[in-house]
């Protein structure tokens, strides 16, 4: 893992949710989940049949996200397509549970 020059842009958030806000929205399932670390919206996996992750950072430009997996520990950079290292790593709520 590396740092990154978009990390100073992730925040404390609040999960929008505790699964994807589009999939729940719309009744759809998702396979895995994503925080955005800029803004708290919960999206899912490129793995997932909608990729609303992915969608909320095309639309949205926010940058770092990370699994929202429990056991996950894992950032990702959207703009470098990286994993970087978790810039709040001690932040257990941000688990979907």
């Amino acid at each position: 893992m590396a740092s990154c020059k978009h990390s100073p842009e992730a925040r404390e958030v609040t999960p929008s949710g505790q699964g994807c806000k589009e999939c729940l929205e719309i009744g759809s399932d998702w396979v895995h989940l994503r925080l955005c670390m800029v803004c708290g919206h919960v999206g899912c996996c490129d793995n997932s049949p909608n990729k609303h992750g992915t969608k909320h950072w095309h639309r949205s430009k926010h940058p770092v996200m990370k699994s929202f997996e429990p056991g996950e520990e894992w950032w990702w950079c959207y703009p470098d397509q990286g994993e970087i290292d978790p810039v709040f790593p001690d932040r257990p709520e941000w688990h979907y549970s």
